[in-house]
């Protein structure tokens, strides 16, 4: 593999931010609700965004520095002044009007109306909320740490959530969002945007009460396969245990007595074909299995 080595001061800012955005997603985007001190509601999507702890619920986004003009943008002069933020999440059925809200309009101009978004009240604070969002959260403005002075610096808001609202309808049968019915959406780089539905989202059963192996307890001939993926191999060394040989013995002489009588001559090719019947096993996250199988052939 061949890298290209940049350093940040080197290139022009908006290079840089190209860059940046282009490798760091997707990102999830805070459609940020605030008022000015005349009471004028403003709309505006960063995807610099993420929460970032929930004792206390603590999210924090960052509406930078205009690149070309070096201005504030009217979210953070806002949240200077009125220090409440209604973070909106952003779903497909939206993504459309939430672009068109980001063109930019003057601070004495609505987005709710030139959006086409529902304005509903806020419980804790004054900013309202997107009626079309399918979560809203309420905030209090803890701190505004600004990163720069000069265009493309950040300005860090770190809020507390102080309620939250969530519609029903994304609900799954034990009272939590589900992630397909959601339909949540996140920012890539340039004009791009990414879509988590059936098609793009996976599920990886994380080893978070237990150790997993390591990568470096897997053989060697099962590393160097070349049928497994990196991917595979990963999924691999989050086992807690190996399978102990009785059950190694067991699943081969029950499991595998075919693939063995049929390529008892041809070791070679043995090896192959268990390890493609180890990486099915694998997309159908029947992990044990899998091991099973790519033990029995040293077995």
């Amino acid at each position: 593999m061949k890298f290209i080595s940049i350093n940040p001061k080197d290139i022009p800012v908006p290079q840089l931010h190209h860059h940046l955005l282009g490798a760091i997603g997707p990102r999830p985007i805070c459609f940020a609700s605030t008022i000015d001190e005349n009471g004028v509601n403003n709309l505006s999507p960063f995807s610099f965004f993420n929460v970032f702890s929930a004792n206390p619920p603590v999210l924090i986004f960052s509406p930078a520095r205009n690149g070309r003009t070096n201005t504030t943008k009217d979210t953070y002069n806002n949240v200077k002044k009125i220090a409440e933020v209604v973070v909106n999440i952003v779903n497909f059925s939206m993504v459309e009007q939430m672009s068109l809200s980001s063109s930019p309009f003057g601070p004495e101009v609505d987005e709710f109306v030139k959006a086409g978004f529902t304005p509903i009240k806020s419980e804790t604070v004054r900013p309202m909320r997107v009626l079309e969002a399918p979560v809203q959260l309420e905030c209090k403005v803890l701190e505004v740490k600004e990163l720069g002075t000069e265009g493309g610096a950040g300005n860090l808001v770190i809020c507390e959530v102080t309620k939250i609202h969530i519609n029903e309808a994304i609900l799954d049968d034990q009272g939590n969002i589900d992630q397909l019915k959601i339909d949540l959406v996140a920012r890539m780089g340039g004009a791009w945007y990414c879509r988590a539905d059936k098609n793009s989202m996976f599920q990886i059963n994380k080893p978070v009460t237990y150790c997993g192996i390591g990568f470096d307890q897997v053989p060697s001939d099962i590393k160097n396969s070349e049928i497994l993926s990196a991917n595979d191999l990963g999924k691999l060394a989050g086992i807690e245990v190996l399978p102990d040989e009785t059950a190694v013995n067991e699943y081969k002489l029950i499991e595998l007595s075919d693939i063995f009588l049929e390529f008892e001559d041809e070791q070679s090719t043995l090896e192959l074909e268990l390890h493609k019947r180890a990486k099915l096993l694998l997309t159908e996250n029947k992990l044990e299995e899998a091991w099973l199988t790519l033990l029995s052939f040293n077995n």
